[in-house]
Order: C-alpha cells, then structure tokens, then sequence
C-alpha cells in the first residue's frame, strides 16, 4: 500500500541516504580536526579526507604560503562540519516529512478500505461482532498500522544504512577496534528480537482490552437513559473501571518491557563505548593508532548512540504494528457472504411479482424457515402473522436479500435474486424495519436519506403519506428541524412514520413493513393504510405485524409457526378454519368487542332507569 505513494517513497529514501552520508561525514571530519589541532607544522598534517584536503590547497593559493595549514585546515573542517550538519538536518526533516506524509495518507486508506468492506459485509457477520470493537479496529488499530509505516519503516531502511555504512568505515580503519565498537549489536539483534516477542503478546492483549473498554462505553451511552432509569450509574462505574484497570495493568506491562529493553540496549552500547576507548586508547600510547582516528570511532559510536535507543522504539512499532495489522487486516480479508455474481444483470421488473418457491432458511445450522412458499402480485397485499420468533422478519430480511435461503429460491418476475445486482434490487424493494435507525440529522435528511438530492415535494409528498406532514409542519425549523442521535427526540410512534416516509419516498416496487406500526396508534395507523391504497395499488405489499387490526384486509394472511406456513387464506377464511388465527382473533379482537357490547348494555340500563 505504500507503493501507491510511490514518489514520495522514492524521495523519503533518496532523503535517508542524504542524511546518512552527512551523519558519516561528522565522525570523519571531528576526527580529522582533532588532527589539525594537534598538528604543529603543516608538513606532519595527516588528513584522511580527501575533500577536505583540495580544500586546503585553494585555501593556501588564497592566503599565500605564509599561512598556517593546520589553522587553515580547522576552518575548513569547520564550514564542512557545519554543512553536514546543516545538510543532515534538513535531510532528516525531510526524510520525518515523507514518512508522516506516507502514514497519513496510509491511514486514510485503510480507514475508507475498512469502512467500504463494512458496508459490504453480511448482516450474518454484523450480528456475531460487536460495534465497539469494529470501532476500535477502525479507528485505535489504524493508527497502529499508520505509525509503524511513519516511524518503524522508513527509520528502519535509516539504521540499517547508517549503521551498514558506518560498519564497512570503521572496520576498514581498524578491524579490531571496529569489531569492540560492534560488539553490542548481537546483544541488541537478541534483546530486540525476544520484546518483539513479548510486546506483540502483549499489544495483542492490550488492543482486546481496548475493544472491551470501547464495548463498555458504547453500550452505557447507547442504553443513557436505562442507565439513569434504573439508578445503576455506580453499576456502570464499577464495570468500566475493571475494564479501564485491566487495560492499566497491561499497558503498565507495556511501558516496563519497553523501558528495561531500551536500559539493556543502552548499557551493552556504553560497554561497548567503554572497551573502544580502553584498547584504542593503548593504541594511542603504543602509536599504532594516532588520537584522530580514534576519535571518529567515538564519534562514530555517539552518534549511533541516539539510533540505539530507537531501536527500542522501532521494535514496539513493529510488535505494534504487526497485531493491529492482522486485526485490521483479518476483517479486510474477509469475503461476504452476500456479494453480486461476476455475470449478476440489473433487476428488469415488468410486472412486480414476488414469489417464495420452497424457501428454508437457518442461522449457524438451526432450520428457522422451511419450505415457504407463497406469491405475492402487484396491488396484492400479503399479511404475515404468528408468535414471536416464528421466522417473519426472517422472511423479510430475505426479500432484500440481507440472507440467502439454504433451500429454495426467490424470484421477482422469474428472475433469482442471487443473479441479480444487490443495487438494483435494493432499489425496487423497500423495506420499513420494526427496529426505526434515525440519523443525527435534519427531519429532511433523514426522509430524503435513501435519495438526499431528491426535490423538495417528494420528501413532502412521503411524509403526508406516513401521516407526518402535519407534525412537521408545526415544528418552529419545519423540515430542517434535528432530531437528535438515533431519534431520541421523537416519540416511537413519530419515528416509526419517518422510518415509512423514508422508504416511500423512494417509491419502491415492493414493499414490506416489517412490524412497523407496532408504536403508531390504531387511529393513526388507519390513515396510513388509508392513504397508501392508492400509491400500492400497483405494487406487491408485504405487511408483518404482531396485531391483526394492521393486515385483517390483506388478501392472504400466513400464519407462521416455528418456521412453517401452517394457515393461509384471507381474515375470514382463517377465523372459519377455528385453528391458531382463530384463536388470535379470539384473543386480541373479541374482548375488545365484548368490552364495547358491555359497555353499550351498561349505558342502556343506565338510560332506561
């Protein structure tokens, strides 16, 4: 993924060999200062750098032969000293630039790669993963990928050139003193290598506890006002501080391998540092060595001395990166379930008609429908009915194909809808969920959701329709009035009507309200009905509903029972079969009749007397 900002690549690494050369050059150049300072007569001036000793020549042709070369010599080691100084630095800021520049943009990526495949994957896996952690991984587990990309990676290819380059320099000074100024580096491959180990064990752990904490958290804010209703904020405080004090002591575990990783590292480099100047010292006195060159070994070894101790931090990064990756990377892997055929047609609807042929239906191998089969045709409304969990909303869940069946199939005008595009179905099916979602917008944008640059009349037009026009217009902001997160400004009888404006105003071939007038009054939700006649006259109506004053005028009722058609017929059919509808009707209507011709015989005897 880096590749796709390939320029900017290609510069952060053009800008790490700048900076490495420059950072080399500082040992080279000390050292040889160190030698011009000691120097008495220009004659016994040993200078290794050859660019600093052209220097002096056109310095002598300026000055003339009287001047002093060893004096002249610290000038020019001086301007040079400065210039890679002041080249590394800039080389170095530019190098930072290119890899926040190269995380960032990486970061933005995966963030739209992620939430694309979330929109794509099955509500079979939304139903088995909690929000926060999708939330976590999205947002905590991202910015782990993005800081091993902008300070692990290309500080990586940094160390490994510097200190590639600074081995082959040294050691081709003096081969035993080069190989006591790297003796630290086994030290530092094991020590790195086992809290790799370690802090991926541990990040992994931590990155879990954080998905639990964000769980804790979105759960409290999603359920506020149960929380207040039933008193448990102390409940709720207790269960989010275990969760935030195992998250403490696991990120405390983090800080102390990290801490003591980085003391070692540091401690075998001065060991290091130590033995360099114990025996390039006895080379100084015994004359093998002159004081010059054993100042670039140790300057050579400070400036490495700041990359040591990163090495610590490279290896977090990669422990790091290395668990938010497969996290994040174990969900943009993943196939979904539902998803277009390679050859999948746009849905051509010519008539409208629906039809179940033998459906079954299970979750995690667990039949909940099996064998449903019915029809239903333009202008034709089919009511579903039967105790909770019978597989209804099942039913309608598969019209849109949120699901496949496992048996069977479902076709809209003898086309499967697995060989048809989700899009284009989607489009011709409505469906108005009995669970209403509501975003923090405007009562406009959430009608117009489904087509927000729909004009103004349209979002009008189904909002009288779900008999919500009038409510809206009595609102001092109108249409451009907000509710708030997730509707909680509105009643539930109010956004089950803007759930049904919503999807109207999309003026879907088919459609199936899925229990979503169980919070609308029945005085209410007879004006809808009403004034929906004349828009589904020639559309397939679906109607699920737990009360059978909502689909009493269908023109076929089902009733399901554990997954199965076991009545169907119209409402006066079924009340003549006696069977379970029967007993439904007997249950939710009768006392209401008997009520009202108790109350109608009372009222009479009180008038007579």
């Amino acid at each position: 993924m880096a590749f796709h900002c390939k320029w900017r690549l290609f510069f952060g690494f053009v800008a790490i060999f700048i900076a490495s050369g420059f950072q080399l050059a500082i040992p080279l150049l000390i050292g040889s200062a160190v030698d011009s300072a000691l120097s008495l007569e220009g004659a016994a001036l040993d200078i290794s750098n050859g660019m600093v000793a052209s220097a002096i020549d056109s310095t002598t042709d300026v000055f003339g032969e009287g001047s002093n070369p060893a004096k002249t010599a610290l000038i020019i080691i001086a301007v040079f000293l400065f210039i890679a100084s002041v080249g590394r630095g800039l080389a170095a800021m530019f190098q930072n630039y290119m890899g926040e520049s190269i995380g960032q943009m990486i970061g933005y990526e995966l963030r739209m790669l992620y939430y694309e495949k979330l929109q794509r994957l099955s509500f079979s896996y939304h139903a088995g993963v909690h929000t926060g952690d999708l939330i976590t991984r999205g947002i905590i587990d991202v910015e782990g990928v993005r800081m091993f990309v902008q300070t692990a990676l290309l500080r990586t290819v940094f160390l490994i050139v510097l200190i590639g380059a600074g081995m082959y320099l040294i050691l081709s000074l003096d081969l035993t003193l080069g190989l006591i100024s790297l003796s630290f580096v086994p030290f530092v491959a094991w020590r790195a290598t086992a809290a790799r180990l370690k802090l991926r064990s541990n990040w992994y752990q931590l990155q879990e506890r954080l998905s639990a904490l964000t769980k804790v958290m979105d759960e409290n804010l999603g359920g506020i006002r149960v929380v207040r209703a039933f008193a448990s904020q102390d409940h709720e405080m207790k269960k989010f501080d275990e969760a935030s004090n195992e998250t403490l002591i696991l990120a405390n575990t983090q800080v102390g391998i990290r801490a003591s990783n980085i003391s070692l590292m540091g401690v075998a480099f001065m060991l290091a540092m130590t033995g360099v100047l114990w025996y390039g010292g006895l080379q100084v006195v015994d004359g093998a060595l002159n004081l010059g060159e054993l100042t670039q070994f140790l300057a050579f070894m400070s400036i490495l001395l700041q990359p040591v101790r990163q090495i610590g931090m490279l290896v977090n990064g990669f422990a790091r990166g290395s668990v938010t990756g497969s996290r994040l990377f174990s969900v943009l892997d993943l196939i979904p379930e539902i998803q277009d055929k390679p050859d999948a047609k746009d849905l051509d609807i010519t008539s409208g008609i629906l039809e179940f042929h033998n459906v079954s239906f299970g979750y995690e191998g667990e039949h909940t429908l099996e064998g449903i089969s019915f029809k239903a045709e333009p202008g034709h409304t089919v009511g579903l009915v039967g105790p909770p969990g019978s597989g209804k909303s099942t039913i309608a869940h598969l019209v849109p194909r949120f699901y496949d069946p496992i048996e069977g199939h479902i076709t809209i005008d003898g086309q499967d809808l697995r060989d048809i595009t989700l899009d284009s179905l989607r489009q011709a099916v409505g469906v108005v969920e009995q669970d209403t979602f509501l975003f923090t917008a405007s009562i406009e944008h959430n009608v117009a959701y489904g087509d927000p640059w729909a004009p103004d009349d349209r979002v009008e037009e189904a909002s009288k329709y779900a008999q919500l026009g009038d409510y809206i217009e009595r609102l001092p902001g109108g249409y451009d009035t907000m509710i708030g997160e997730r509707g909680v400004s509105l009643s539930g009888g109010q956004r089950q009507r803007l759930s049904i404006a919503r999807s109207l105003m999309l003026k879907p071939q088919l459609i199936v309200f899925d229990d979503s007038t169980a919070a609308i009054d029945a005085a209410t939700e007879q004006r809808i009905r009403a004034a929906l006649t004349d828009l589904t006259k020639d559309r397939a109506t679906i109607i699920i509903s737990h009360r059978l004053s909502s689909l009493m005028h269908a023109d076929e009722i089902l009733f399901i029972e554990e997954g199965k058609i076991v009545e169907r017929g119209s409402h006066d059919e079924l009340l003549a079969q006696g069977g379970h509808y029967n007993d439904l009707y007997e249950l939710q209507i009768r006392p209401d009749e008997r009520d009202e011709q108790v109350s109608g015989s009372v009222d009479g005897e009180v008038g007579a007397s």
